[in-house]
């Protein structure tokens, strides 16, 4: 047969060793969205009538999936460092005590790589008598942390983790999106439907899936599995790197522990641009990956620098 499915499979087996699934269920998604939205999924119908808790700092896809589902929602603030505010979290879940919790939790938050504590959240929805679902976003930290001593687990024999999404674009890469979501069977089996013209039960969101991304994600793996500690250490040591460089140039700048995410203040427009920074309520980052060598990071703060040096200094011209 010309298909990809035992590629895909091997895939998702590799992902699930990551992260202690022993048994698990999963597929080739086009990207961290569909994943989040399968999760959530999951998570609504598991908890019907729950409520669905995330930060304020979470990726907007969890808002499109509590839009798309109609499931109601609680936004909770976060700490400076992007990090949930746990006192909200618990007082949220204290006022709809009669409702389940739907609760996505961030491995590495998308502007700052801020990482949800979960020790501290598993011990709020353990105490949350009205049953709970538990949804990991590791889109990226995802691929960092299992290779970085120390780090937070993502292990779901530790942990009460429902359902997980990562991407597979981004610390990986491809030239096409795409991710992995990963769920317990038991959760799956409750879902999906039978289609006689596949000849098969489909619990996907998308129904057709790409063949090619599960062979550039196999192909990845299988050649590139053996360095991913060193590209992940690579990229923390960056990231350090960039912020010290911006510290010792007079530019305030964020790291969170186990993040390759830089946070500093939005520069001038044309470095923006030029650099193709992200930016969010007067902020940028920089995602420090592996194709950003020391040399690249002096060569953006010396642009920085001096483009900044250039406006201040016109107003004399």
């Amino acid at each position: 047969y010309l298909h990809s499915k035992n590629f895909e499979r091997e895939a998702v087996e590799w992902f699930a060793s990551l992260y202690q699934l022993e048994s698990c269920w999963g597929y080739v998604t086009s990207g961290g969205t569909e994943g989040n939205l399968y999760g959530i999924f999951l998570g609504r119908e598991t908890c019907p009538d729950g409520v669905l808790y995330f930060s304020e700092d979470t990726h907007y896809s969890i808002a499109k999936a509590a839009y798309m589902m109609k499931i109601p929602y609680v936004i909770v603030p976060c700490s400076d460092n992007g990090e949930i505010d746990y006192q909200f979290l618990e007082d949220s879940l204290n006022e709809n005590a009669d409702k389940p919790a739907i609760m996505n939790l961030n491995m590495g938050t998308t502007m700052k790589g801020a990482i949800d504590n979960i020790d501290r959240v598993s011990a709020l929805l353990k105490a949350h008598t009205a049953g709970f679902y538990l949804h990991c976003d590791a889109a990226l930290s995802g691929m960092l942390l299992p290779f970085i001593p120390d780090a937070p687990s993502i292990d779901f024999q530790q942990y009460p983790i429902n359902s997980l999404a990562v991407s597979g674009n981004k610390f990986i890469g491809s030239p096409i999106p795409n991710g992995v979501v990963l769920a317990r069977p038991d959760i799956v089996d409750k879902v999906g439907i039978q289609v006689d013209y596949i000849g098969c039960k489909d619990s996907t969101i998308l129904g057709v899936r790409s063949g090619l991304a599960a062979l550039c994600l196999w192909y990845a793996i299988q050649t590139r599995k053996n360095q991913f500690p060193a590209e992940a250490k690579q990229c923390m040591d960056n990231a350090k790197y960039l912020q010290q460089s911006l510290e010792e140039s007079g530019i305030p700048a964020q790291l969170n522990d186990y993040s390759n995410t830089v946070v500093f203040p939005k520069p001038v427009q044309a470095v923006c641009r030029r650099w193709q920074l992200a930016t969010n309520a007067g902020m940028a980052h920089i995602v420090v990956m592996q194709h950003l060598t020391p040399n690249k990071i002096d060569r953006i703060v010396s642009d920085m620098i001096n483009t900044q040096q250039q406006q201040d200094s016109s107003w004399l011209t």
